[in-house]
């Protein structure tokens, strides 16, 4: 079975024992290391593996294609994307400023775009997409005003000597008092069983859990030498118990960030009983 998630430690920890075909009855698979924007591209053309981790703000242009599977993903509290400014400044500030974004289809460009308009007299001048990693490198050296970050840059910002302007996932929780939909996975419709997928994938979930030094040189593997202590603190925060389940948290935070979406133009209108896992 083809495979596509980000190299980042919480989905190789998540996908490890899946795999290294340490779960009994899923298939060998054929794994494809991909940056979200990459796979948000890939499933919104139809193209990809069978499988993938997208954004949750990709999901509306995906749901005819792809079944929502109710775990492995990112959802969590304490998790939001930030806003980095070289030097200290105000949401006002970023009037009219170029500010560069991981994805225009990622979740946290959906949540910037819905604080923005509370919080930004005049709203945002050019939003530049370019890969995570490229972000903070861009706002130290003054090419773009501002940066929306995700991933380990939580942790690691001040190392560039940027300073956080807001942190979206304080916003949103404050504003709708439920965690963060970051990350989905997906599986195509018609192509695989989604129930056998989302039980592989809560195997491998719970594996992790037991045996948490078992990936460990997997994770460092990919983490683009991320240091060990940062790889285990994006782990903590972003695999918790919606990773296992989306339970009833889950799925109301993923209706209310993507149909209050929908009523602001920014995703498309779409079919909110195809979220339902059946």
């Amino acid at each position: 079975m083809k495979i596509a998630f980000s190299p980042c430690p919480n989905d190789t920890f998540v996908f490890h024992a899946l795999a290294h075909g340490l779960i009994d009855g899923a298939p060998e698979l054929e794994v494809t290391y991909a940056d979200i924007d990459v796979t948000n591209n890939w499933a919104a053309a139809g193209e990809g593996p069978e499988v993938m981790k997208i954004s949750y703000a990709a999901l509306p242009w995906v749901l005819n294609d792809y079944a929502l599977i109710p775990c492995g993903g990112a959802l969590g509290r304490g998790c939001g994307p930030l806003v980095l400014t070289k030097d200290a400044a105000a949401p006002s500030d970023l009037s009219g400023k170029r500010i560069a974004v991981p994805s225009e289809r990622s979740t946290a460009y959906l949540l910037f775009r819905l604080w923005a308009a509370q919080s930004i007299p005049g709203g945002i001048g050019e939003v530049v997409v370019m890969p995570f990693d490229k972000i903070m490198p861009a706002v130290q050296n003054g090419e773009i005003d501002a940066g929306l970050v995700i991933h380990e840059a939580r942790f690691t910002y001040q190392n560039y000597g940027l300073h956080k302007l807001a942190d979206m996932g304080d916003w949103w929780e404050s504003d709708t008092g439920l965690p963060i939909p970051l990350g989905a996975i997906i599986a195509k419709r018609g192509a695989v069983d989604p129930k056998s997928i989302a039980e592989w994938v809560r195997a491998s979930v719970e594996y992790a859990w037991a045996n948490p030094e078992a990936s460990r040189d997997y994770v460092l593997e990919h983490a683009q030498e991320m240091d060990s202590t940062v790889a285990d603190s994006h782990i903590a925060l972003y695999v918790n118990e919606f990773t296992a389940d989306l339970g009833e948290d889950g799925y109301a935070a993923i209706r209310s960030l993507l149909t209050r979406a929908a009523r602001e133009g920014l995703v498309p209108a779409f079919d909110e009983k195809l979220l339902d896992f059946v």
